[in-house]
């Protein structure tokens, strides 16, 4: 998945001969999960239709304040600009960027660049002359010293015939260009954060297991939303219907809990942070059968023997990592929670109890309670796991940077 999934992108596109590539643009997006929306210059039609990006975007494409076929609506620039995580000016023609640069409005395109209050990329098409000129330097000047970023153009065969400078930079190249520079203005870019998930399962007999109710998409959450603020991530994973497909994701998937300490151990110390939210079992069967057991007595009696401890192993031997780790309790909650946290050596715990409605196993919510090795304590209302996650990584991020 790629850091754009999710995302609302805005695609302007003026009129340059290079708009026949956006297009194709608007395909990478889509095909990254974004949402897309197209915003053209009048004369940009001339290039491309819209119903060729309307169709690729699946949504109306807009190029006047109000549209020819019912003139009562009009198109709200200031919704477009809003609704917008990024806007993507490509082609940036030499006439659209000076006007962008000198505040002129007068088309709808221009109107909704003033109106946007997200990031904005602009990807330079004109011809070399054009390129070279003092007055499209000093729009590239103006333009990111109001904080817009340029995609630069390259070099290549040019509409007139000529070789040169100038040139828009290729759909793939311009995806690629936005997808890097979003993770590296990401708060956690460069962070290694290992996550664990899920159950495991200990092997009674080569059909049967003790095992638990965890669905693993606590863990995924966080794995997902660490990766979308820009970390590189390892996930342990019980078995779970859960897939995780993004680029900055590893995920490894285990049976039982020694599977679950081996692979953390592995990780561990390249790590920055370590997050176990799985629910790894404490006991095992001692012996495990080579042949399934048959049911030949009323009562069947199995021996147990501890798991080892994977938070408490990881506690034991970290150095600059932060450790977090998950209390799952029933009673005397915060005290149980708080005890784990000082035995464990841990940073931080994250406090469920099964007595709250809605958190717990099988649930698309949780309400939780972090607790740092400071004694802060932080109680969250019921939310989805989704916004835990992202509460969770904020307070890791605070204790990055203490």
């Amino acid at each position: 998945m790629s850091i754009l999934s999710g995302k609302n992108i805005l695609l302007g596109v003026s009129a340059g001969i290079a708009a026949y590539k956006a297009a194709s643009l608007v395909r990478l997006f889509i095909k990254a999960g974004a949402h897309v929306k197209v915003v053209m210059t009048p004369s940009a039609k001339d290039f491309v239709t819209p119903l060729t990006l309307s169709t690729l975007s699946k949504n109306p494409v807009h190029s006047t304040f109000v549209d020819d076929v019912d003139s009562e609506l009009w198109n709200n620039h200031v919704e477009l600009g809003l609704w917008a995580d990024f806007f993507v000016i490509a082609p940036a023609t030499a006439n659209t960027m000076s006007k962008m640069a000198n505040g002129v409005c007068d088309n709808l395109l221009l109107a909704t660049y003033l109106s946007a209050k997200c990031p904005v990329y602009f990807a330079p098409a004109m011809d070399l002359d054009m390129y070279k000129h003092p007055t499209t330097k000093e729009s590239f000047k103006k333009l990111e010293s109001f904080g817009n970023t340029i995609i630069p153009a390259t070099s290549g065969e040019l509409a007139s015939g000529l070789y040169g400078e100038g040139r828009m930079a290729e759909p793939e190249d311009i995806f690629a260009f936005i997808e890097q520079d979003v993770i590296g203005k990401l708060p956690l870019r460069g962070k290694k954060i290992l996550i664990t998930a899920g159950p495991t399962y200990e092997a009674i007999d080569p059909v049967r297991f003790i095992g638990n109710h965890s669905s693993g998409k606590m863990g995924f959450e966080i794995a997902k939303a660490a990766a979308n603020l820009g970390a590189e991530v390892v996930l342990v994973s019980g078995p779970t219907h859960l897939r995780l497909n993004h680029s900055l994701v590893k995920v490894i998937s285990v049976t039982s809990a020694e599977d679950m300490y081996q692979e953390a151990h592995k990780h561990f110390d390249k790590m920055d942070v370590a997050i176990l939210a799985a629910a790894v079992a404490d006991y095992r069967p001692k012996l495990v059968a080579d042949q399934k057991i048959k049911k030949n007595d009323s009562s069947l009696t199995l021996e147990l023997e501890k798991t080892k401890d994977i938070l408490a192993s990881l506690g034991a031997i970290k150095k600059d990592q932060i450790l977090v780790g998950f209390a799952l309790e029933t009673e005397n909650e915060l005290e149980n929670a708080k005890g784990k946290l000082k035995r464990k050596n841990l940073n931080l715990i994250v406090l469920n109890s099964l007595q709250d409605k809605g958190a717990g196993f099988k649930t698309e919510t949780n309400k939780v309670t972090i607790i740092d090795n400071k004694d802060q304590v932080t109680a969250y209302k019921l939310k989805s796991k989704a916004e835990v996650a992202q509460d969770l990584l904020n307070e890791i991020i605070i204790k990055l940077h203490e």
